[in-house]
């Protein structure tokens, strides 16, 4: 790949809509690294979610920088990356673009049930299903004037990454 066409793409949405499926499949495709933020959250954050807390924005502004940080770096380094992170708020995908410029950002989107279902499914991840309303309450979706494309979850993950990776090339074109 073009270092100079590497994309730095942000894979969002709330927990259960596959973003470490779709990122990772989509990371596959595009030939780049792939990150799940999750990885980057401190231990306090893990733990007061793993106790059924909410993240505030303050807990979420230094993960952020993170999540920011390593998208610059992928930049700088021309290698490119594919993020998974919940990057719910606007103010947050703006803090990231800020950070790192040129982030296209990959809206799952799916009907609480789908995704409560998902929830329930999983097992030993941090993120309880019962934060999902909360999530849900917080997800600003895209406006017009952010690079990024919505993709719904409802078919197979396969589907999705094939249908997002579409939608991003005819995004940028």
């Amino acid at each position: 790949m073009n270092a100079q066409h590497a994309p730095l793409i942000v894979v969002f949405g709330v927990s259960g809509s596959g973003k470490t499926t779709v990122g990772t499949g989509l990371a596959d495709e595009l030939g780049v690294p792939f990150i799940d933020a999750d990885a980057l959250h401190p231990a306090s954050n893990v733990a007061k979610m793993a106790s059924g807390t909410p993240l505030d924005d303050d807990d979420r502004r230094p993960w952020l920088a993170r999540v920011g940080d390593e998208l610059a770096r992928a930049r700088r380094a021309g290698t490119g990356l594919v993020m998974a992170c919940s990057a719910l708020k606007r103010d947050y995908r703006d803090l990231i673009r800020a950070a790192a410029g040129g982030v296209t950002f990959v809206h799952l989107d799916g009907e609480r049930e789908v995704l409560a279902r998902r929830t329930q499914k999983r097992s030993g991840h941090f993120m309880p299903p019962s934060l999902l309303d909360s999530q849900l309450a917080t997800l600003e979706p895209l406006q017009p004037d952010e690079a990024g494309v919505v993709v719904d979850i409802s078919p197979s993950p396969a589907e999705v990454v094939t249908r997002a990776r579409a939608l991003i090339a005819a995004d940028v074109a």
